[in-house]
């Protein structure tokens, strides 16, 4: 087990105000109903910007909620990263919107684009820097407006995706066991088309003929990625504890991608943790992608369920395909 360079010292989160359940979802002329959504995803709601919300100001309010809890100036931000997959603008970074809104003047700011796994990537990122020394203090955000890539007549996706954005502060440690005990990431370009948004970039520019073919939108092969998340989270799990040198049952809290409770608990099964230490909010706030975890980290901060001393293993799985693993001591 490496020593910790880096631990959590604040963590914050922001959801748009508008809630849109299953029913809701119906009766938009969608083939489904709530009963067969929760099935399937466990997804009784989720939270979807209105037209004029930006990523942005989730991101500002999420990350000075984190700040402040960190204790945390503007000033004192080295590095600002930003996991997302649905920026407000391709250019430039998200991350340099989010800096501006936050008055980071002296920070260094760039985005991480790993879908669902972008705020743990992000995590390791940053905590890769203040162990080089290139930074102290680490504003990593995960943060996601899918409602605006999504087709919103599309089952196979309407149902999953939603908004919101999720903020920690990482600092350098100051000796002790509290903070990241250790990390893994892979990834995956073969199986990119399983999901993905084919339009939109250099290769495939908006066109008005890309409006009516939708392939401006998120597509995904459902059943496919399901097997591929399944395999790749279990090897996640294995790898982070493997390399804290810990067994699932140091483990006090799971804390995985809140994709889909089928896969959440397919996930603890491997890992040998009882579904009693994995939290799980995916049914209040579905698939926020990069948003996921820190949403979920924070909530479980905000519900008592995470406290100081506690072992946590994170876990999570995206589009890329991407996945990766932290170990952390609270």
């Amino acid at each position: 087990m490496k020593r910790p360079y880096s631990y959590i010292a604040g963590t914050g989160h922001a959801v748009p105000a508008k809630v849109v359940t299953n029913d809701d979802i119906a009766a938009m002329g969608v083939e489904t109903n709530d009963a067969w959504i929760q099935e399937r995803t466990g997804i009784r709601q989720r939270h979807i910007a209105e037209p004029g919300e930006s990523l942005s100001s989730l991101c500002a309010k999420a990350s000075l909620q984190a700040m402040a809890r960190a204790g945390v100036q503007p000033g004192e931000i080295d590095t600002i990263i930003v996991g997302t997959a649905s920026p407000d603008h391709l250019l430039p970074s998200q991350a340099v919107e989010v800096q501006t809104a936050l008055g980071c003047s002296r920070a260094a700011a760039f985005d991480v684009a790993s879908a669902c796994s972008g705020w743990l990537y992000g995590a390791i990122v940053g905590d890769s820097m203040i162990a080089s020394g290139a930074a102290d203090t680490v504003l990593v955000i995960g943060a996601e407006k899918l409602s605006a890539i999504v087709d919103w007549t599309d089952r196979n996706t309407c149902i999953l995706f939603a908004d919101g954005a999720g903020a920690t502060v990482l600092r350098r440690a100051r000796g002790g066991q509290k903070g990241i005990m250790s990390t893994f990431m892979r990834s995956d370009g073969a199986l990119a088309e399983l999901l993905w948004r084919p339009a939109g970039g250099a290769a495939e520019p908006f066109t008005p003929e890309t409006h009516g073919t939708k392939r401006q939108f998120i597509h995904m092969a459902g059943r496919e990625v399901f097997k591929h998340a399944v395999r790749s989270m279990a090897e996640a799990t294995d790898r982070a504890l493997d390399m804290a040198r810990i067994t699932a049952a140091d483990v006090d809290l799971l804390i995985p991608h809140q994709a889909n409770v089928r896969i959440i608990e397919a996930t603890a099964k491997h890992a040998g943790i009882s579904m009693d230490k994995v939290f799980v909010n995916v049914d209040r706030f579905g698939n926020t992608s990069a948003a996921s975890i820190p949403i979920a980290l924070n909530d479980a901060v905000e519900q008592g369920v995470l406290k100081e001393g506690m072992t946590v293993l994170f876990a999570a799985f995206g589009a890329g395909f991407t996945w990766g693993s932290l170990v952390v001591r609270y």
